[in-house]
């Protein structure tokens, strides 16, 4: 479970230089301001149950939590499932060499990439300096920098030019200068940015529709991409008149510090969302008219209904920290040594079996039994398993329930 920690939580950060509180006072008007060590004046107006958002927008996803504040001692209790989608920075570069294969052709720039790998990034680099620059404001042109193989293996590729390439194609805010550049109108940049921010934008006007967020009072926006002008604005422009907008000083290292101040303290978020439905396949007694035939199973006279999915947990649940989920299992022979059951997830919580659409294997659960087993192996052996849910993993403890002794527990999350 992602888990996005603000230094809110953290009243220690109380003071602040004049100067940056002006700085705020003077743009508390727009509703979105800069905040520079002055964690203090935020923490000095929030109450008991406020709400927030924290957008972390990255290069390659943009995750979102949503928290609610605890007083007195800064608790963090998660209200909405962490969700998010692949609407980072890079959808930026991929908006650019798309429009790289609109002037040179598709076939060309694949080959290129293949044939002049090094030049490939060179040109990159330098289109991100060059993103970086762009701004709702901006009038210059960006210029940005073909390097001298593309433009060599080009009219090797092509036998014309590549700024005959330019001339030639529909893209007219695209020039070519004479000092071996791309010359891009301030327009043309700020629409290789416009897919990925309008997704960010409509993932967080979904976000307030859920009860759990109509009355968010800050959303903090955070992360790389958060630096970029283009989306500071399109977020001012879309929640500024529901919540304020804050964007921290040092906004690219901001998640950094939060996971480092939650290193020191894993307990502060006491409540978590679950982002999925977790559980188990099992056997259940068949129940004619309640159980479909195709999973009617006969073992020794008795009916079985195959493929029950055994829920542990709920989609978006509320989880407090440590929360414990319990059950109890059987080997199929009393003389069986290890235990292998299959763990799924779902996105959505109304599921019944494991062949359900949108059902998936996530993991196992590993009971190892050797050296549990007393003299006289009972005829019925039973295994308690405990499961922990709330905090960052899921982690198990279990027991066999006729010798007291503990079982060795192994969960595997990492090879599904």
């Amino acid at each position: 479970m992602t888990a996005h920690l603000f230094v809110l939580s953290y009243p220690s950060f109380s003071f602040c230089r004049p100067l940056a509180k002006e700085h705020i006072r003077r743009n508390r008007q727009s509703r979105t301001f800069l905040v520079e060590n002055v964690i203090g004046e935020i923490w000095s107006e929030l109450e008991e149950g406020d709400k927030y958002v924290v957008v972390d927008s990255g290069g390659g996803t943009v995750d979102l939590t949503v928290h609610q504040i605890r007083l007195p001692e800064g608790h963090l209790k998660e209200l909405y499932k962490a969700t998010g989608g692949p609407y980072g920075s890079l959808g930026v570069d991929y908006e650019f060499e798309k429009l790289l294969c609109k002037i040179f052709g598709e076939d060309f720039i694949e080959q290129f990439k293949i044939k002049r790998p090094a030049a490939w990034v060179d040109l990159m680099i330098a289109f991100e300096s060059r993103k970086r620059a762009a701004a709702p404001d901006r009038t210059n042109p960006l210029n940005i920098t073909l390097p001298f193989s593309f433009i060599d293996y080009y009219k090797k590729f092509r036998g014309h030019s590549v700024e005959h390439a330019l001339r030639k194609s529909n893209v007219d805010f695209v020039k070519w200068s004479s000092q071996g550049m791309l010359r891009m109108s301030p327009d043309a940049m700020n629409a290789l940015f416009k897919p990925t921010i309008d997704s960010i934008i409509e993932h967080l006007r979904d976000l307030f529709q859920k009860p759990e967020v109509s009355t968010v009072k800050f959303l903090f926006l955070v992360g790389g991409f958060a630096e970029a002008p283009l989306l500071q604005q399109a977020v001012q422009a879309a929640f500024g008149d529901k919540c304020r907008i804050i964007i921290p000083q040092d906004v690219g290292l901001t998640i950094l510090k939060g996971a480092v101040l939650f290193g020191l303290d894993p307990a502060v978020i006491k409540v978590r969302r679950s982002p999925l439905t977790y559980g188990v396949g099992v056997l259940n007694r068949y129940v004619e008219g309640k159980h479909p035939p195709e999973k009617l199973l006969v073992k020794d006279g008795t009916r079985w209904c195959t493929d029950v999915f055994d829920k542990f947990i709920s989609a978006d649940q509320s989880v407090a920290l440590g929360e414990l989920v319990k059950r109890s299992y059987t080997p199929a022979k009393p003389s069986q040594l290890v235990i292998v059951i299959n763990i799924y997830s779902c996105e959505h919580d109304d599921v019944s079996f494991i062949t359900d659409p949108g059902v998936k294997k996530c993991g196992t659960l590993r009971l190892d039994l050797t050296g549990t087993s007393s003299t006289a192996v009972p005829a019925r052996r039973e295994i308690q398993t405990l499961m922990q849910f709330g905090d960052t993993e899921i982690k198990a403890t279990a027991v066999d329930i006729a010798t007291s002794k503990s079982v060795k527990v192994g969960i595997d999350f990492l090879n599904y």
